[in-house]
């Protein structure tokens, strides 16, 4: 009878902090939310089961209408994930090779008889990319075929590189692939998305959209924040981002597109295998992410102002993605927020009250360590501070109190007294003092 009993309050305890954390995770995002910060929606799965899943903000800010969790966002190019996976399955049907040249598909495209689908998946083919190196004018956008238009930019494009030499992202590559795995199919992209992942795994909230977006129909806007409101974001058009970045989903759907994908329920685990094979950092449409000795694998998406990310950790079983559709704070910081809490890191919320710019002025001016052979300088910018080390990018410091700043993503944090700070990152800690 002991034994049952203390079974029982192991239990009971293990399910308290469990709830404990989803609760902290909860308090953090609405948090944001109130502050304007953010507006978005999170899901985290733990093998197939979803254990916390929630949307805060409005998916129609100017008729009020509440983001739900079966909101749908645009997710960018997590599109991608979806379209190699595609690929892959088309591969083993013996369709297609990772070493089956463009020039069979799109024989117009610079050095296309030297690019394969392997560099396509991988981007190392040197086309310029269509969206980041490119613009589309108001005459594209009138056009009754836009993807045709955008071919014949690709196809018109001066090669960057040779292909197969190195790394450089462009959606280029993956508008082709949506080409590709049209022409193989004789069907078009959406119903391939539609066919092969969406109905077989039950989605229910995933599409390829044909139209503008609906808030009738539990579709997002999104959203920049003016300082004062949140103003709507300008929509692109249908088939700007096509398989490169069109679809639409929610976080519940993509933790559970990603389980499927590593658990053997859309591609074999050698293909799988062959997706999570980096090279610069870049493996077939999946990346990873660190988040301590954990390394995440999946992919990021931005469109119009939506943000979005998917993560899955192999060991642990365990999904996470936020879709963003209110971007006024750093996605990173809130995923490194929501995976401190649930994996019991200690994590500050952030201090959004502004600090009397009189004190932050103290702290101005450029410090060095006889410890460290650099030098951080340290100015403000629109009421906050900002700290940038010797060769690197600068960083906002987020105040704790009128002393302690933090800068999240690299575990750093700043103590100041009078010409001098304290860094500490690491466990380790390093005196700096003002020139």
């Amino acid at each position: 009878m002991k034994k049952i009993v203390l079974i029982a309050l192991l239990f009971l305890t293990f399910t308290g902090y469990t709830q404990e954390r989803f609760q902290r995770i909860d308090s953090l995002l609405t948090y944001l939310n109130n502050n304007n910060k953010f507006m978005g929606s999170v899901s985290l799965r733990e093998g197939n089961e979803v254990v916390f899943s929630k949307a805060y903000g409005f998916a129609d800010e100017e008729n009020k209408i509440e983001a739900t969790n079966t909101t749908k966002y645009k997710i960018g190019s997590i599109t991608k994930t979806f379209t190699a996976t595609i690929i892959m399955q088309l591969i083993e049907e013996k369709k297609l090779h990772l070493e089956s040249k463009l020039t069979k598909f799109y024989p117009k495209v610079q050095n296309a008889e030297k690019i394969s689908i392997y560099d396509l998946l991988h981007h190392r083919t040197g086309i310029k990319d269509y969206i980041n190196q490119d613009s589309l004018s108001v005459e594209d956008f009138a056009t009754n075929d836009l993807k045709t238009v955008i071919y014949n930019k690709i196809n018109n494009y001066e090669s960057i590189f040779e292909p197969g030499s190195k790394f450089l992202y462009s959606n280029s590559n993956y508008y082709l692939l949506g080409g590709i795995i049209e022409k193989l199919t004789k069907e078009s992209y959406a119903s391939n998305v539609e066919n092969r992942i969406i109905k077989k795994l039950g989605l229910k909230n995933t599409y390829y959209p044909n139209d503008k977006i609906n808030s009738s129909k539990k579709e997002s806007y999104s959203y920049i924040f003016n300082g004062t409101n949140w103003e709507k974001a300008p929509e692109w058009g249908n088939n700007v981002a096509f398989a490169a970045g069109e679809i639409m989903s929610t976080p519940d759907d993509l933790t559970e597109f990603m389980f499927a994908l590593f658990n053997g329920k859309l591609v074999k685990n050698t293909s799988l295998e062959a997706m999570k094979d980096l090279k610069d950092g870049y493996g077939i449409a999946l990346m990873q992410f660190p988040f301590g000795e954990r390394k995440f694998y999946g992919h990021t998406g931005g469109i119009e102002n939506f943000r979005a990310v998917v993560g899955y950790y192999p060991t642990d079983n365990l999904g996470v993605s936020l879709i963003v559709n209110g971007d006024n704070f750093n996605r990173n910081d809130i995923m490194i927020g929501i995976l401190s809490i649930y994996y019991k890191i200690p994590f500050p919320f952030p201090n959004f009250e502004k600090i009397d710019d009189t004190v932050l002025q103290k702290y101005v001016g450029t410090y060095a360590s006889p410890e460290i052979p650099l030098k951080i300088t340290v100015s403000t910018k629109n009421g906050e501070l900002i700290a940038q080390a010797t060769g690197q990018p600068s960083f906002p410091l987020t105040p704790k109190s009128d002393t302690e700043f933090v800068f999240q993503t690299a575990g750093v944090e700043m103590v100041f007294e009078e010409n001098k700070f304290t860094l500490k990152q690491g466990g380790q800690k390093f005196k700096f003092t003002k020139e």
